[in-house]
């Protein structure tokens, strides 16, 4: 049997939303041109249809509980899609603005994304960008993420994944290690050498490496090391630049150790696999101004030789 919803009252859902930002019921009133006594017979009876308790109450302010904490972020980002599907319906938004929250794993934050935000927040003053730099899995709406930015295609149907780019992978290691060990060329070899592997923080497995060999084949090599690099994948480049053996790694990452001539490297003839990175957003989401503005600038940026 199919259950029936009140419908929303927006309304309602405005005036709560503007009683949360001031932390009083006159205050909200008197931004909204009404009396303290229809703030608060308002509120109370969202929290009835709601069955929950949204703010704490004192004499001299209101408080938000938990569960308002949590409907006043949802009801707030309703809010703002609204406001920007009529803008750009109606044409208002003609430069894209207001705040972005964008999502996205340490090792591309770091060497891709970071290095594009001033160019990007020049052509678009008027975007403020929030970026969270973690390689945890997050929730846009719970999270209130705009964006977020992933290595692999989602395997989640909700989710809208737009690629980025393909990344090179490579095999590196110190000069001074190589000065001491032949330099490998085929598998075999590379297991006579000192390896150093990362372990999945999702799977808590090694991460094979990935190569090509001369018939254009794609070959994946696992392997098992005394050598474990756990959660932080740029702690194996710099074991590798200390000496420590040899690490498969993105080329945007180890390209500038390799100009500085920290790192070398190997396996070239084997060369040529890469990992995808999308950019993904939920599916029903409509997307702002702002957000297109840096999906377009990304997808641009990042496919420039």
């Amino acid at each position: 049997m199919s259950r029936s919803f009140e419908s929303v009252q927006l309304g309602s859902i405005e005036l709560f939303c503007k009683a949360a930002e001031s932390g009083s019921f006159t205050a909200a009133a008197e931004a909204l041109g009404i009396t303290p006594a229809s703030v608060s017979r308002t509120i109370g009876r969202l929290e009835t249809r709601l069955g929950v308790r949204l703010f704490n109450r004192t004499t001299r302010s209101v408080k938000l509980t938990s569960d308002g904490e949590l409907y006043r972020a949802q009801c707030q980002q309703a809010l703002d899609q609204i406001a920007e599907a009529e803008r750009a319906l109606t044409g208002q938004q003609r430069r894209p603005q207001g705040v972005l929250r964008v999502s996205v794993g340490t090792v591309y934050g770091h060497h891709r994304i970071v290095p594009l935000l001033p160019a990007f927040m020049a052509a678009y003053p008027d975007i403020e960008v929030e970026l969270n730099i973690s390689n945890r899995n997050i929730d846009f709406i719970d999270d209130s993420y705009d964006l977020a930015i992933r290595m692999g295609e989602p395997k989640d149907s909700r989710v809208v994944a737009r690629k980025l780019e393909d990344a090179s992978v490579g095999v590196f290691a110190s000069p001074a290690y190589l000065a001491n060990r032949a330099r490998p060329q085929t598998l075999e070899a590379l297991r006579q050498h000192d390896l150093i592997q990362f372990i999945l923080p999702s799977t808590g497995r090694p991460v094979a490496w990935i190569f090509r060999n001369e018939q254009g084949e794609n070959q994946d090599f696992s392997f098992t090391s005394q050598r474990r690099v756990h959660e932080d994948v740029l702690a194996g480049v710099g074991w590798a630049m200390a000496g420590g053996g040899l690490f498969q790694i993105y080329h945007f990452v180890a390209a500038q150790a390799v100009a500085e001539g920290r790192l070398e490297e190997v396996m070239q003839e084997m060369a040529g696999r890469s990992r995808p990175f999308y950019l993904l957003y939920p599916q029903n989401r409509h997307l702002s101004a702002r957000v297109r503005a840096f999906a377009d600038y990304l997808v641009t940026a990042l496919r420039q030789p």
